[in-house]
């Protein structure tokens, strides 16, 4: 059983703020979260989905691709370009899905908060409308993004913490 749980709320009115503490310093937790062999390891890869295309070119300006494909063999995309790279504490970029369901695009914004030998991420995702929101809300994202940070926690444990205080 792990203590680090996820939270996600609702925030103002077109946000959703999730918040997780990870037993590792912020250094390794960038690192694992930007490395694409190690995104590749915990992103969404759970029930039987693999991440097939992981890309992250991290600069300002610079694009990420991610591509999931299910058991039945149903494939899932999303990119985004980074508006914000402020390592290792800091991510902003935009967020659009191959096959949209909700209109315009999300803007998500990652912190990474330094506390010693563990790290507080809080991811802050902005959408073009309350109603977006709301449709992301019930989605089962939670359970989701659980699954994956849980994964990620143990890449986490498995990779040696990278020399100095940058990733």
């Amino acid at each position: 059983m792990r203590n680090n749980t996820l939270k996600v709320t609702a925030s103002g009115d077109r946000e959703i703020m999730m918040t997780r503490t990870f037993d590792a310093p912020r250094p390794l937790v960038f690192k694992a979260m930007t490395t694409p062999d190690l995104v590749r390891r915990w992103l969404g890869v759970h029930n039987g989905w693999k991440l097939d295309v992981c890309e992250i070119d991290l600069k300002v300006g610079g694009a990420y691709r991610y591509r999931w494909i299910g058991p039945d063999g149903a494939a899932m995309g999303m990119s985004g370009v980074y508006r914000e790279v402020v390592r290792p504490e800091r991510i902003v970029c935009t967020e659009v899905f191959d096959e949209a369901w909700y209109p315009g695009e999300a803007v998500g914004t990652l912190v990474l908060t330094d506390d010693g030998e563990r790290t507080k991420l809080t991811q802050t995702v902005r959408y073009d409308s309350p109603e977006t929101r709301d449709a992301v809300l019930k989605t089962p994202m939670e359970s989701g993004l659980t699954a994956g940070y849980d994964a990620l926690e143990d890449v986490l444990a498995a990779i040696p913490a990278p020399e100095g205080s940058e990733a």
